[in-house]
């Protein structure tokens, strides 16, 4: 099996290939130069392997919650290549690709969503898959969820920007943080291939990006 997958959820573009087990995988920190970089990318990607997207079994993409413009980027580029050749494609949590990264058995991710707030979401390892104990949300870090017993391993930016507030609200809870952990394409081409797998992929037109939040700027009296 041959699975493509992007990523532009943060400043980092990535993109990967899954072929067979091995994953071989780009990365650039793009600023905000994603729409410009990842056809690229992945066209260098591609050709370094002798494919054309034609020759794929399915494209994934990092669908969010994240940078506004990078999902709807990643989504639209995704959509484009897969109505070209025909192919399904699969939405990646980029919450959960953090959790896969992390390599941890229990996993609370937490990304930077600005305003005072974090996008978070927490897994845990049930054999092969994962299990969701908190689907994606948007709080700030001191009314973040409550976690299960057990000791937990908490990754992301909303860490770097929240670290004391959010070790508040966990205390005894983390056992270690890592706060440079990311969405990576590596990681959703690793949880892309289940989804393949079980026939749980969609048709391009059902693509769509998680929000989650529907506004991106504080007003002027609500800076002050």
């Amino acid at each position: 099996m041959k699975i493509l997958a992007l990523d532009a959820a943060t400043e980092l573009c990535s993109v990967a290939l899954w072929r067979d087990g091995d994953v071989d995988a780009r990365e650039v920190r793009a600023g905000q130069r994603h729409s410009e970089l990842l056809l690229p990318m992945v066209d260098g990607l591609l050709g370094r392997h002798g494919l054309k997207v034609t020759d794929l079994d399915g494209i994934a993409f990092g669908a969010g919650p994240g940078s506004f413009t990078g999902l709807r980027i990643a989504c639209g580029v995704t959509q484009g290549l897969a109505f070209g050749a025909g192919l399904r494609v699969v939405g990646v949590s980029t919450l959960l690709a953090m959790a896969e990264a992390a390599r941890a058995e229990r996993a609370v991710c937490c990304l930077d969503a600005r305003m005072g707030e974090i996008y978070h979401g927490a897994f845990a390892r049930a054999g092969a898959e994962w299990e969701t104990v908190h689907g994606p949300g948007l709080c700030a870090p001191q009314d973040a969820p409550e976690l299960p017993g057990g000791s937990w391993t908490g990754c992301g930016s909303g860490f770097a920007a929240h670290e004391a507030a959010l070790r508040r609200r966990y205390r005894e809870r983390l056992s270690a943080i890592l706060p440079d952990v990311i969405p990576h394409a590596r990681d959703i081409a690793r949880l892309a291939v289940r989804e393949f797998e079980q026939g749980r992929a969609v048709f391009a037109e059902q693509a769509a990006p998680v929000y989650l939040r529907d506004k991106v700027a504080l007003r002027s009296d609500e800076r002050r």
